[in-house]
This record gives C-alpha cells, sequence and structure tokens, in this order.
C-alpha cells in the first residue's frame, strides 16, 4: 500500500511492478479526497495533499503506465473525475479545481492516444455512497442531503462498461447528464452562486 500525496509514490508503484515484469493493460486512477470551507479558512497542508492525489499522483500514474499501453498498442486508462467538473464550486474550490484537471487531461490525452490503440475514460459520477462525503465534511450539504445519492458499486459497474466500451467521458446518471450539459448555457457566475448554495449545511 503507498500514500500517493507522497512525492515518489507512484513511481515507486510503477517500479515495483517492473521489477516483478507485471505488464499492466488496464489501469484506474480512483484514488482522491475533498475538502470543505472557505478558500482563506482551510489548512493549506490537507489542500496540498489533496492536490498531490487528485492531480499529481493521477498524471504520474498516467504518464508512466501509458507510454507501454501506446508501445503495444493496447490499454484502457480510466481516471475518476466527478460532476464538480463542469462548474466552479465555491467551498470546496480546491476540489472542483481537481475534478476539472482530470476531466480536462483525460480528454486531450484520449486525443492523441486515439491512433494508438489507447483508450482514456473520464468517469464522472454525482454523490455517491462512499466515504468521500464524511472525510470531505459535506454529508450534511444540501446536495448529500437531498440529491438521489448513488450506490458506489452502481457507479463502478457503470464505469467499468464505459471503459471497455472507450467511452472519453462517462456522466453516471440522467440528472447528472441534464446538469452536466445544461451548465454549458449558464453565466458561470450564476453557477458559482448555486453551486455554494448546494455545498452548504443543510440545517
Amino acid at each position: 500500500m503507498k500514500d500517493l500525496s507522497k512525492a515518489g509514490a507512484a513511481h515507486e508503484i510503477f517500479d515495483e511492478l517492473q521489477k516483478e515484469k507485471v505488464s499492466v493493460d488496464i489501469l484506474i486512477n480512483n484514488a482522491g479526497f475533498g475538502g470543505y470551507g472557505a478558500f482563506v479558512e482551510t489548512d493549506w497542508q490537507n489542500e496540498a495533499q489533496m492536490i498531490g492525489v487528485n492531480v499529481i499522483a493521477m498524471t504520474e500514474m498516467t504518464k508512466l503506465f501509458a507510454k507501454g499501453m501506446a508501445e503495444r498498442k493496447s490499454g484502457k486508462i480510466m481516471n475518476v473525475s466527478s460532476t464538480a467538473a463542469f462548474q466552479p464550486g465555491p467551498l470546496m474550490a480546491i476540489y472542483y479545481a481537481t475534478k476539472a484537471y482530470t476531466l480536462s487531461f483525460s480528454e486531450a490525452i484520449a486525443n492523441e492516444f486515439a491512433d494508438a490503440g489507447v483508450t482514456v475514460t473520464a468517469l464522472c459520477p454525482g454523490p455517491t455512497a462512499t466515504s468521500f462525503a464524511r472525510t470531505a465534511r459535506v454529508e450534511n450539504s444540501i446536495l448529500f442531503k437531498y440529491a438521489k445519492v448513488a450506490s458506489a458499486e452502481e457507479v463502478a459497474r457503470y464505469g467499468y462498461r464505459a471503459m471497455m466500451r472507450g467511452r472519453t467521458v462517462a456522466i453516471y446518471g440522467l440528472m447528472n447528464k441534464v446538469m452536466a450539459f445544461s451548465v454549458r448555457l449558464a453565466p458561470r457566475k450564476l453557477l458559482a452562486a448555486i453551486v455554494r448554495r448546494l455545498n452548504k449545511t443543510a440545517w
């Protein structure tokens, strides 16, 4: 087990697999966590670790394993993003930004690998029943209190099928799909205000 918030952890995983002559044909970057609070009040060390896991480790893992896949002209990568990727997220500003990065990065390299036999899928679930909400301290937010929370198994099955089909962006749930496409038409300032309301505590 490796702590992906630590520098070099991704390379340690890669080196150990190389030493064992393990060829990785499917890579799923699922590690990640969030944090809640006004930007000026939140803890930077926690946020630096969040960026380390959500962005740096995910990118490094992809970098290390994608080269071999491209050389073999075969492979599948799934990076777990979020519906948070589609709009700014006041009170969870850094988390939303890391997921926007994950989505943009995945779409870009999916295009680069289009002729290399390697597919890249960005899985974008909405609220899901995992330990995420408790860890991020958003279990009492309006979003988690009143939105339909999907089971982790449902999301995992959906993501796996999307990855195996080579889909670039996979948004779980009809309402999440509607939201992801509708935000393209709304002013960004309005979106930020709506998300801030949803991220507030429900009581």
